[in-house]
């Protein structure tokens, strides 16, 4: 399995707002999430480092909880995306979403070294409000589970 995504949300939000350390493509120090479609679902694969360690060969919960979180904003901002008729790389600026709640679920312990694999179900619940289901494996095992319920970005939200 390849860790390219090709047409990925987050390359498409504009520079203000690509600063998230969970999927900002301008923070140096982030995690670098990617989220595109594959087929209805859409996809976010990821590789953790020797440095994301909870306990010696096993991934932080932390790290965890943010795949969930991005994936399923990003997961939102392609949905309405292509509501509104576009697609990544499409030249149109999406939707920006903010979270308004998370919930995750460790099944099993997530080992060092696999290659993390997050898959999102999108389901609308108001124009401006979607919800995504999210599972996590670990290579093949699913190791987490979680629902992200995002929100679209105020005009206002990150002004000073």
């Amino acid at each position: 399995m390849t860790l390219h995504t090709v047409h990925a949300i987050q390359d498409e939000y504009p520079d203000d707002f690509a600063w998230c350390f969970g999927c900002g493509r301008l923070n140096e120090d982030g995690y670098h999430f990617r989220t595109a479609w594959q087929g209805e679902q859409t996809v976010t694969l990821y590789k953790p480092s020797e440095k994301h360690i909870a306990i010696p060969g096993f991934v932080y919960g932390g790290l965890i909880a943010s795949l969930i979180d991005c994936h399923g904003t990003g997961s939102a901002a392609l949905a309405l995306h292509r509501k509104n008729g576009h697609e990544p790389g499409s030249g149109e600026e999406p939707p920006r979403f903010v979270t308004a709640s998370l919930n995750v679920n460790f099944l099993a312990p997530t080992p060092q070294g696999a290659l993390l694999k997050a898959i999102g179900k999108i389901e609308e619940i108001h124009p401006k409000k979607w919800k995504v289901v999210v599972e996590v494996f670990a290579d093949e095992t699913l190791c987490a589970t979680g629902e992200v319920v995002g929100v679209v970005m105020p005009a206002a939200f990150g002004k000073k």
